[in-house]
């Protein structure tokens, strides 16, 4: 056997999440490797017709405290700690009568699960904070020379594959990638108990006083948001976003396949086909229609120059009608929850056009938002909120239509995914003009209605939604001048009745939300 593997002989294996287990241990003892277990997990074993010996025949002391304390005990860490290449250790091990163990599995009490739940009692919350195996973990990890440790039941088939090859055997490359892994499982870990405690009894909850983040490497990035930047992609994004064809994910794509299904999302109880069009992080089309070839043409509309290289999604699967119409622009990156065979094929002829299933259901929105800040990082809860203009204040003294207020709602959910100062001109099915990330509250308007009337858009009967309030009266003012009919915005400004009468005057109707959007 070459230097660099180590022959298994003792494993320790106490796991809460018992997948797996049993398969791993038969291969373990069809090596010859004895089983040494605690609790739940011998009993699984035992259950499973797979020897195993209890922990308290090595210690020599039984589980106390209520399982408590079951494997902190010299007997365990010392056959865990011990270096093999050192003699004093190795008479240290025969002097007490400590046998080495070289293989610790181990996954912790569920903890992230316990206090997902918002009903969670403290008492229980805590009762779920593992000890002895976040301690094996570590000291196996630190003597990955000699040891190897497990705690993810998705490692346990190439482990047997490996044990299976190599005659019993690990390498140390194997080695040394599990025990970077688990070192990262225990700081995850112990930053998900920090977050939660330290946000109890915090005015603040969920962002108490110290705010921890763990996230594995899901995937090197050739460069960042420019090519003298490197960048990595962390965290689970691509099980949620599935990369089915094209060239490797860029930096700028998965900040825009981010944005685009973040957007989606917002469409999630429409009944129709919806098709938005994105550049940059912000959508420059969105329509809806009886088709998604005619939501597209709806979308496409709004701004036909800016789908060029852009990020194009739908809430249905893709048909061919819009991959045939779609296949006519150069685009970067195609979202649906599903390319039927047909499509992919069809839509694979291009290389290098990046096609992404995205999973909704594996979306957590509830995630905090995190942006990085000179010296530190700026956190908050997500902007999941979605106004129905329904239930708004009416504020000008005409009220708005049946059609005015499917327009605001169905606008609302377009304008708060553009960048700030973000207006929206839209119809109920469609949107007319967008304009944003500006300096100002009025420059969106004027780009919008500028754009509009160079592509021969009319917005007589529009509807002009705001994400955020309009501290004068000329937005209003511009809007009717536009064509539009009806706003809806936050409200809140000082001058709020000022901007009321002329709304009054132009005869507008109007409804303030109460709600922002702000996207900087």
């Amino acid at each position: 056997m070459s230097a660099d593997k180590v022959r298994i002989t003792r494993a320790l294996l106490g796991v809460s999440d018992k997948s797996g287990l049993a398969e791993l241990a038969r291969a373990l003892r069809r090596h010859g490797v004895e089983l040494i277990s605690t609790g739940g997990t011998k009993a699984a074993l035992e259950a499973a017709g797979i020897e195993v010996t209890a922990v308290e025949a090595v210690t020599g002391f039984p589980e106390m405290l209520d399982g408590r304390v079951k494997t902190l005990h010299p007997r365990i860490h010392g056959g865990i700690l011990a270096r093999r290449d050192l003699a004093t250790h190795r008479e240290q091990l025969r002097s007490h009568e400590i046998q080495p163990i070289d293989l610790v599995v181990v996954n912790f009490y569920p903890f992230e699960r316990t206090v997902a739940d918002p009903a969670v009692r403290l008492e229980d919350a805590v009762e779920n904070i593992d000890i002895g195996g976040p301690a094996l973990v570590r000291a196996a990890a630190k003597n990955y020379a000699d040891v190897a440790v497990v705690v993810d039941s998705a490692d346990y088939p190439a482990l047997i594959e490996e044990l299976d090859q190599e005659a019993g055997a690990l390498s140390a490359a194997t080695r040394w990638r599990l025990m970077r892994k688990a070192f990262a499982r225990v700081a995850a870990y112990d930053v998900a108990i920090a977050n939660y405690l330290g946000a109890i009894n915090d005015e603040s909850a969920p962002l108490g006083s110290d705010f921890g983040l763990v996230l594995p490497r899901a995937q090197a990035l050739r460069y960042g948001e420019n090519p003298h930047q490197r960048a990595a992609l962390y965290g689970d994004f691509l099980e949620i976003a599935e990369q089915l064809h094209g060239r490797e994910l860029s930096f700028n794509n998965v900040l825009d396949i981010s944005s685009a299904i973040n957007l989606m999302l917002d469409f999630a109880d429409y009944g129709a086909p919806v098709v938005a069009i994105l550049k940059h992080n912000t959508p420059c089309g969105v329509g809806v229609g009886a088709t998604l070839k005619e939501a597209w043409q709806k979308a496409l509309a709004t701004d036909p120059d800016s789908p060029f290289g852009g990020i194009i999604i739908t809430n249905r699967s893709w048909d061919l009608d819009l991959a045939r119409a779609v296949d006519e622009l150069f685009t970067e990156v195609l979202i649906g929850p599903d390319f039927p065979a047909p499509v992919l094929e069809f839509l694979r002829k291009k290389k290098n056009r990046r096609l992404m299933r995205f999973h909704a259901a594996r979306a957590t929105r509830q995630r905090l938002d995190i942006r990085s800040v000179i010296g530190g990082a700026l956190v908050q809860t997500p902007d999941l909120s979605l106004e129905d203009p329904r239930t708004g204040r009416v504020v000008t003294r005409r009220a708005p239509t049946a059609a005015e207020l499917d327009a605001m709602a169905f606008g609302i959910r377009v304008c708060k995914h553009v960048k700030s100062n973000a207006i929206s001109f839209v119809a109920s099915d469609r949107t007319l003009a967008v304009g944003g990330g500006a300096t100002s509250r009025i420059d969106p308007v004027y780009a919008a209605r500028e754009k509009a009337a160079r592509l021969g858009i009319s917005l007589k009967g529009s509807v002009l939604v705001s994400e955020a309030l309009f501290p004068f009266p000329d937005g209003p003012t511009l809007a009717a001048e536009a064509g539009a009919t009806a706003i809806a915005q936050p409200g809140g400004s000082t001058r709020d009745e000022e901007v009321i009468a002329a709304a009054d005057r132009l005869g507008l109707a109007m409804v303030f939300t109460g709600v922002r959007h702000f996207r900087h």
